[in-house]
């Protein structure tokens, strides 16, 4: 028989598993967090840390960014999935991780060059590149400008023609392939040096098996995230929505994943025998920075975002471009900080509710571990927010 499930119960087992129902314990590693979500968006490192840090117990940016540039048990990832990491971004990653992530990515099947043909590398010189910027970083950190002259050298000028348009000039030639040295392990963040941006090389891996890979990556999506369809699935990873249908249903053949119905619809999945959901919905307050995991990933996107916080909390429907308050897990309002010094006020827009006596004192809490992650003393400000999106 096709098990049913509610929104309450897969909220509820979603926040669970995201250390949002209850924040990991101290001994909690960071790497085992972000690995809990899938990845940590780190287009902002701020936000980065803030995801990381309202998950767990006594965790601060400084912890986060230790785990990044000390014990190096993260890496901030360039070059996953098209330019940066899943959906195009620049993710932290566990560093342990990278053999599955490395070997999923590159299987996606991707569109035809967006280049002119003039442009374009062969399939030899992305080789060539690829193979260069690995020796190039292995063992420094390089500024974009500095690991251009290391690839020229190994591979000669054509690599260096300014022929890529981009913000304001022409980017070398080499750069269109700077995703796929992400994707092989060659190259990712390093430290900023000042107001510059540097790449290194991650510790060494080798890939795990494509397909193997890919099995992997769905049934943890779907303990993180399920139930989940194909389409949610492909929006999440940014692939094509063909090929994630055909991957469940493989899938589903081979006895991995199984159908159940949710909130009265069929054609939602589960990792098979995953069937265990509590029985209490989610409750309590909490604050999520911009393009959290959770609001991310979690689908239906309507029920997430109900009522006025779909029109007030997405932008044209995409997720992430405002933190957000959760209260039982769903979004009832958007939030912003504004720091000076070692100080940052906090405004919180509650929408088409009031919050009752136990949800503002755990608001206020909230606000205070913000500034405990962020090392900054916060204040509470519940009013309107008046900035944009990616404020």
């Amino acid at each position: 028989m096709t098990v049913g499930i509610t929104w309450s119960e897969a909220s509820a087992r979603r926040m669970e598993r995201q250390f949002l129902a209850n924040p990991a314990a101290k001994d909690t590693g960071v790497a085992e967090i972000v690995g809990a979500m899938l990845g940590a968006h780190a287009q902002v490192l701020s936000a980065a840390e803030l995801s990381v840090g309202v998950r767990a117990v006594g965790v601060t940016r400084a912890g986060v960014r230790d785990a990044l540039w000390g014990r190096r048990t993260l890496v901030k990832t360039h070059g996953l999935v098209k330019t940066h990491g899943p959906r195009g971004t620049v993710h932290l990653l566990p560093a342990a991780e990278l053999p599955l992530w490395c070997a999923v990515l590159p299987a996606v099947p991707s569109g035809a060059s967006p280049f002119a043909a003039g442009v374009r590398v062969s399939e030899e010189q992305a080789r060539e590149i690829v193979t260069a910027i690995g020796e190039a970083l292995d063992g420094v950190c390089l500024t974009v400008d500095e690991l251009s002259e290391e690839v020229v050298a190994r591979v000669g000028s054509w690599a260096g023609d300014l022929v890529m348009p981009a913000f304001q000039g022409m980017w070398p030639r080499w750069r269109q392939v700077m995703h796929r040295a992400g994707q092989s392990g060659a190259l990712c963040f390093g430290p900023d040096r000042g107001r510059k941006v540097t790449y290194t090389r991650p510790p060494r891996f080798t890939p795990m098996p494509a397909e193997e890979a890919v099995r992997e990556l769905v049934r943890r999506y779907l303990r993180a995230y399920g139930p989940a369809t194909p389409r949610g699935f492909a929006k999440w990873l940014a692939a094509g929505g063909g090929w994630a249908t055909e991957l469940f249903g493989r899938l589903a053949g081979e006895g991995l994943i199984e159908e159940v119905v949710f909130e009265g619809e069929a054609g939602w999945w589960v990792a098979s025998g995953d069937t265990e959901f509590p029985k209490e919905g989610a409750s309590g307050v909490r604050l999520l920075p911009y393009f959290d995991a959770y609001g991310i990933a979690a689908q239906p996107r309507e029920l997430l975002f109900p009522g006025d916080a779909y029109r007030r909390a997405l932008a044209r429907g995409q997720a992430g471009n405002y933190p957000v308050l959760l209260v039982d897990g769903v979004v009832a309002g958007v939030w912003h900080q504004r720091r000076r010094g070692r100080r940052t006020t906090v405004t919180v827009e509650v929408l088409g509710r009031r919050l009752g006596a136990r949800e503002e004192r755990e608001l206020a809490a909230q606000v205070g571990r913000v500034g405990e992650v962020l090392e900054a003393e916060a204040e509470l400000v519940v009013g309107t927010v008046t900035a944009g999106p990616h404020a």
